[in-house]
């Protein structure tokens, strides 16, 4: 049975033609027979692929020959195979949606004004000389089943939500404290440490390669609780048998980091569901009160 894995990627550079490296990116996709999702702007690539590990690697290869993707930031995973049903890459204004194109700013060497970046170990060793306040760069659901140990968790339903929250004044007091941006694989907290220095933040981290890379160096025996959150079947992933469940199923609060889409096909809500709960169909509080 072929091996399969899941490639997690990104790189901030300027792209001249964003469009024919969508083409060429969908093609060579497409002949290695991925699937996944690849977003594609004029500040860079951004991407999960998936299937057998030798078309991955080749996938990966054949991309980092492209000048442009040299340095491109490369996570892996495990993968069951089918993880993705499909392949899409498309071309986008932002290459993270904050709805903010005009505030980033982007060379070959990635983003201008961001925060410095920590390895997992230069996070540890930050955290044991400091009093530092971990803040989560992911849509608050994501937080419910996995976190950094007392993060902060803006109460966010997407990513486009952050500037008004970080313009709302609620995490002004943080502006003179050194805080630690996080996010899955590193690209949401990298734009995300860009627009808090913005903002006046002093001393701002970001933890470079994100919970994956934190995870694949310190599993659960560091400063990470719980499960991480992904956006493809698996739904949540854990760096060891020993994770901590930190997650309360939606509909009996029993512990749980099982992860599913509410029943309503209107509603795009992710909630926290057991296996039990999981046998009938489950809703979102809004959703549940109408169906009764």
């Amino acid at each position: 049975m072929a091996v399969a894995k899941i490639l997690l990627f990104y790189v901030f550079t300027p792209l001249a033609d964003p469009e024919a490296v969508r083409l060429w990116q969908r093609d060579l996709c497409e002949s290695l027979g991925l699937g996944g999702r690849i977003i594609l702007s004029k500040q860079g690539i951004n991407g999960t692929v998936g299937g057998e590990l030798k078309a991955v690697k080749r996938y990966l290869r054949k991309t980092k020959e492209y000048p442009a993707f040299k340095n491109l930031d490369a996570k892996w995973s495990e993968g069951r195979g089918g993880d993705f049903p499909r392949l899409s890459v498309r071309v986008r204004d932002e290459l993270v949606s904050f709805g903010a194109p005009g505030e980033l700013e982007v060379d070959e060497t990635g983003i201008i004004g961001g925060g410095m970046k920590l390895t997992p170990g230069q996070l540890h060793e930050l955290v044991a000389s400091k009093q530092v306040a971990f803040f989560d760069g992911r849509n608050a659901f994501e937080a419910q089943i996995g976190k950094f140990k007392d993060a902060v968790v803006p109460a966010v339903a997407n990513t486009r939500d952050f500037v008004a929250e970080l313009d709302s004044g609620r995490y002004d007091h943080l502006k003179h404290q050194p805080v630690v941006t996080y996010c899955t694989g590193g690209i949401r907290c990298e734009v995300l440490s860009a627009l808090m220095v913005q903002r006046g933040f002093r001393e701002v981290y970001q933890l470079d390669g994100g919970i994956a890379r934190y995870g694949e160096e310190f599993g659960d025996s560091g400063l990470w609780q719980g499960s991480l959150y992904v956006f493809d079947k698996r739904m949540a992933v854990r760096f060891s048998d020993s994770a901590a469940v930190i997650g309360r199923c939606s509909q009996c609060d029993g512990a749980t980091d099982r992860m599913q889409n509410c029943s309503d096909l209107a509603c795009r809500e992710q909630l926290v569901v057991c296996a039990g709960c999981a046998e009938s169909p489950v809703y979102c509080g809004t959703h549940a009160t109408l169906q009764r």
